[in-house]
């Protein structure tokens, strides 16, 4: 088995280098958008796992993936308007498509199992902060920052760069936000637990909830960990 990854490498770097790696560290729950900075052996650590474990899982889905034929696209080689148009088309549209239904299921479902699970009360607060805060910082990036992006990778120049400097520790920070909302709602659900008299209503929620947790990783992983420091050039 190929020795490719190791407990000291970034999380975030992992990644990069293997995408397939994003659905090995969503079955550990490791953070790899917003903590995608942290060495391996630490975010392990904080979930209390086996990191021996955690890069076996890692290797072995590494070797799968080397005897496909159909690879994943390279986005730290494609340009930045491939890759915002990716964002923008996969991440943006799945989102605006999914956060209205999810507002009306957990609403729903605090009307009518609030008072026997008390809990859907945080859910329907916190979902509809997180609402409002994607749709906010979605609208700022493609009105905003992704135009500036673009612009920037066909004229460069320092005073550009310093001005996407503060616009995408901005955004990181929207990331962190969102991250955090995110980790409270799993949290508050006990990973999203079904409790035993959930309806049909109930399941499809949290099931579309654990669908947007799961793509925000990988959404907040191409621009913290791919788009923005190809654009700061670190």
């Amino acid at each position: 088995m190929p020795h490719v990854f190791n407990r000291s490498m970034k999380v975030g770097d992992i990644v990069n280098r293997f995408p397939g790696a994003a659905e090995v560290f969503k079955q550990y729950r490791i953070d790899f958008c917003c903590g995608g900075d942290r060495p391996l052996n630490d975010a392990v650590r904080d979930q209390n796992l086996d990191v021996d474990d955690v890069l076996e899982n890692l290797h072995a889905s590494y070797e799968k993936e080397q005897h496909r034929q159909n690879r994943s696209i390279d986005w730290t080689k494609a340009s930045y308007g491939e890759l915002i148009d990716h964002i923008i088309y996969k991440h943006h549209a799945f989102l605006k498509e999914e956060l209205p239904l999810v507002s009306q299921y957990t609403t729903k479902i605090f009307r009518v199992h609030g008072l026997s699970h008390p809990e859907l009360a945080d859910v329907h607060r916190l979902f509809h902060q997180l609402k409002i805060d994607l749709e906010h910082h979605m609208e700022r990036e493609e009105k905003d920052a992704f135009p500036l992006i673009r612009d920037y990778e066909h004229d460069p120049g320092d005073e550009q760069q310093h001005h996407l400097k503060q616009v995408i520790e901005d955004l990181e920070a929207e990331h962190d936000t969102a991250g955090d909302i995110l980790k409270k709602l799993s949290e508050v659900t006990s990973d999203y637990t079904l409790p035993e008299d959930a309806c049909g209503s109930y399941r499809l929620t949290y099931q579309k909830l654990k669908m947007i947790e799961s793509d925000m990783f990988d959404h907040v992983h191409l621009e913290n960990n791919v788009l923005f420091p190809r654009v700061m050039g670190s």
